[in-house]
């Protein structure tokens, strides 16, 4: 029950004082980027890099949220920045009492604490746009209430332009590169991100895509206690990613990257449909060692066609056709995919296809692997394609390499040994275009999402 009214009258001044806390921040960070500029010292500068994650972490809410987005790609800054903007991901500090009151209040009315049996004021999470609190409903269930911090909507374009101001610094430093697509779809996600109607349907949908996998468990939206701005779900226990892998045993770490591994690829090559935000924040252990997905807000239905290029490009790698893997990219997405593109990328898609075409245990990154999947490794990759004639990756790409980046973090961290060949043919196994339709239109009418494809 919130007030819109208020929110109208609110979103122009909030819009002014956004743009004036996001100028100063950035301006800050580009005047002692053009210092050290001046005097020989280069935009990848450790300490760069850590002022735009201080002044970031400070401004909370879109700003940061964007900047989480960008430093996951290795294509958007240097290691370095990654490095450094990565550790936004936990670093929001919480919102008080007050605050949580208040904002209670607006969404579900003067009343609210009435409809919980108990409410935690202190948060058990907070992050860039929004915190979590444990409560309990009046009959007894646990519940995660997500509270969105005020006047995010009227920030979010103050702070996509802000985040292109930083980016066009990157540009300015290393010219080979050009971040507009990747500054585009981020603010696609993170606009999609403020919804939590929209969450709490996406929410239902990995929740039926994921129904039969019993290693892996999808918080339930609890609709009557929440609002477009404050999302309540089932509260699932379970222990942080890294303290429960920390000195853990093979055993133990290859059934968590089992989990890991049909969390993320059952939905896409089964339904078409990815959860964009894998990085180690949005997964728990649970006690029997499978683990809770979690955090919604960043999924992607995509046409089953662009998955059957992904599935498609796997396969020509396999055999070693370049006429197949020329028509996979362009299936994918690539328009007017040659040799050429083939050569560009070539070295990329030996690092993400690797693991998946040895058909042995291994670990996802070996100390003898003829390829390194190191992040710098990656940049100078990235870098390379900037050279000749142009790539256009489709935001397909660009959406698909984040989620791989935070998955594999996670499963380098976790270290599990694993056949990855063999569980990814499992998924692929009769994988259809026409089948992946079917099943993707089935669950979005049981999740009562609307089809994005369509609508």
């Amino acid at each position: 029950m919130t007030d819109d009214k208020d929110d109208e009258r609110s979103t122009f001044g909030g819009r002014l004082r956004r743009y004036a806390r996001t100028t100063a921040g950035v301006g800050s960070v580009a005047a002692r980027t053009g210092a050290r500029f001046l005097f020989g010292r280069a935009l990848t500068d450790i300490a760069n890099a850590a002022d735009a994650a201080r002044i970031l972490g400070q401004l909370r809410g879109p700003v940061m949220k964007i900047a989480q987005v960008a430093g996951s790609l290795p294509d958007v800054f240097p290691p370095e920045f990654a490095a450094e903007l990565a550790k936004l991901q936990t670093s929001a500090p919480p919102m008080g009492p007050a605050f949580v009151r208040r904002r209670m209040a607006a969404e579900l009315g003067p009343d609210w604490q009435s409809k919980f049996k108990s409410f935690d004021m202190t948060p058990a999470a907070a992050a860039s746009l929004g915190q979590v609190h444990r409560a309990t409903t009046k009959d007894g269930r646990a519940v995660a209430c997500k509270l969105q911090y005020p006047d995010m909507q009227s920030a979010v374009d103050a702070d996509i332009a802000q985040v292109q101001t930083i980016l066009s610094l990157q540009r300015a430093a290393v010219r080979t590169l050009d971040t507009s697509e990747i500054a585009a779809e981020a603010a696609d996600r993170v606009r999609e991100e403020l919804d939590y109607e929209r969450e709490a349907a996406n929410m239902r949908l990995f929740g039926e895509m994921l129904r039969a996998t019993a290693n892996v468990s999808v918080p339930e939206p609890i609709e009557a206690l929440s609002t477009h701005r404050l999302l309540t779900m089932t509260w699932l226990d379970g222990a942080p990613f890294l303290p429960s892998v920390a000195g853990a045993p093979q055993e133990r770490r290859d059934a968590i990257g089992r989990a890991l591994h049909a969390a993320w690829w059952g939905p896409l090559c089964r339904y078409a449909v990815i959860h964009g935000d894998a990085h180690l924040g949005n997964y728990t252990v649970r006690a029997d060692d499978g683990i809770n997905l979690l955090d919604f807000g960043c999924t992607r239905v995509y046409e089953p066609a662009a998955v059957g290029g992904f599935v498609d490009l796997y396969r020509a790698l396999k055999s070693k056709d370049d006429a197949a893997t020329i028509q996979a990219y362009e299936r994918w997405g690539f328009r007017g995919a040659d040799q050429a593109l083939v050569e560009k990328l070539r070295e990329w898609a030996k690092i993400v296809f690797e693991p998946v075409l040895d058909d042995r245990e291994r670990f996802l990154i070996e100390s003898d692997s003829p390829f390194d999947a190191s992040p710098e490794r990656i940049w100078a990759l990235k870098r390379q394609l900037q050279f000749g004639s142009t790539v256009r990756p489709p935001r397909s790409f660009v959406f698909i390499s984040r989620a791989l980046v935070g998955l594999g973090a996670a499963l380098v961290h976790l270290k599990a040994r694993l056949n990855w060949h063999r569980m990814f043919e499992a998924l692929i196994a009769d994988f259809s275009i026409e089948a992946v339709a079917q099943r993707q239109s089935a669950a979005l009418a049981l999740a009562r999402v609307p089809d994005p494809l369509r609508s």
